[in-house]
């Protein structure tokens, strides 16, 4: 059975956003349901699920423009949820108590989480990123990305989800050349000539890709080792890269470079 969110209709109805809760904890989804009346009154919880099935059943029914989907449910997955869907034009912020290396698997794959217990803070700001969001948060090719990433456990994520205005990238992190940042936005420079602008910050990009043998050698640029060509002490210092390009090294950055060329 799926339940149904019991409240006053406002009259502003069709203003709201409406959201369905998808999580096996009743006090799970009772706290977030509450930090959603508190935080969030532009969104309007209509229904709550408890299990893989009720969960479809609740997103068939009731149509939400968002979805919060526990991971791991009684009887299944999110992923598996959504595999059975198909299609959703529902976006989805996953709510999980996963471990660090879980975590990184989401990021990777390029989906909205919030880690339990929900930080109001972080509730809004997610709300505020899904409704400026200009494709659904249910892609497939995401989702398939996660389980991959997932079952690979201590290892690094071998492919990356990179979410463009227009879509999801999917791309062999061996692939990435280089990194650049402009302003809020990152531009990955692909082998083979390919450019995608990320509207995500290098500095996240650093704190993802760095166990993946990639370096930040300047406040605007990260590197991948496995495409250094050679670092040319002369003009100040810069890497010059598989693809011909020349990256400049800040003089704080070359210390850590040659540590991670074991040079130090």
């Amino acid at each position: 059975m799926f339940l149904i969110k019991i409240r006053p209709i406002p009259y502003y109805i069709w203003l709201m956003i409406r959201a369905v809760i998808i999580d096996d904890a009743p006090d799970a989804r009772q706290s977030l349901a509450d930090d959603i009346e508190k935080h969030c009154p532009q969104v309007n919880v209509v229904a709550e699920a408890e299990s893989v099935a009720s969960g479809i059943k609740a997103i068939q029914q009731f149509q939400p423009e968002l979805v919060f989907l526990d991971i791991q449910l009684g009887d299944g997955t999110g992923f598996d949820m959504l595999e059975q869907i198909g299609n959703t034009t529902a976006k989805v912020i996953f709510t999980t108590g996963l471990d660090n290396q879980g975590i990184r698997a989401i990021k990777f794959s390029a989906l909205d989480y919030l880690l339990k217990p929900v930080d109001p803070d972080e509730l809004v700001a997610a709300v505020e990123k899904m409704k400026s969001a200009q494709t659904s948060g249910g892609a497939l090719e995401s989702l398939r990305l996660l389980t991959e990433n997932l079952r690979q456990s201590q290892q690094s994520p071998k492919r990356i989800a990179l979410n463009s205005a227009d879509r999801v990238h999917v791309v062999q992190v061996s692939e990435i050349i280089r990194c650049t940042s402009e302003r809020n936005y990152t531009i990955f420079f692909i082998k083979g000539g390919k450019q995608i602008v990320v509207t995500r910050t290098l500095k996240e990009y650093e704190e993802m890709l760095e166990p993946s043998g990639f370096v930040r050698v300047h406040h605007s640029h990260l590197i991948n080792l496995e495409h250094l060509r050679e670092f040319v002490k002369a003009d100040g210092g810069y890497a010059l890269m598989n693809d011909g390009s020349h990256v400049p090294v800040s003089v704080r950055k070359r210390e850590e470079l040659m540590k991670a060329l074991g040079l130090d």
